[in-house]
């Protein structure tokens, strides 16, 4: 997929968003990189650089206090190769990505990964519903 494909359907993404977690967010860029570095699969402990499809790295928004000011904005890598190299579609890839995409958000609001894994876990058997 094109990279300018990508880029609109993490804005899509975004822009899903209910607008109560829209509004909040709050010093986050959000970029694309191909693949992730050596260094993040070593942040999160993963061998394999295709297992790894979204990485947050700042404070959260509840852990920032009074003194929280003047730091650089949190960063969201969304993986671009490994999001792809999972999915046999156009529409998967749009499915995965807004999973990222929220997934890495919720950490920007300060869910930890054991809380967001179980959410998903739980939501997973609803979704296969209609």
């Amino acid at each position: 997929m094109k990279r300018e494909k990508f880029e609109i359907l993490i804005a899509q993404a975004i822009d899903d968003l209910p607008p109560e977690f829209r509004h909040k967010l709050e010093n986050v860029d959000i970029v694309i990189q191909d693949w992730p570095t050596p260094r993040q699969l070593r942040q999160v402990k993963l061998a394999d650089r295709r297992q790894l499809l979204g990485l947050y790295e700042g404070v959260p928004q509840t852990k920032r206090g009074r003194s929280y000011g003047m730091v650089l904005p949190d960063k969201i890598s969304i993986f671009q190769k490994p999001i792809e190299t999972q999915c046999n579609s156009e529409k998967e890839v749009e499915v995965k990505i807004g999973e990222a995409v929220r997934h890495e958000l919720a950490h920007h609001f300060g869910l930890d990964e054991r809380t967001l894994r179980r959410i998903e876990r739980r939501r997973r058997p609803l979704q296969g519903r209609s």
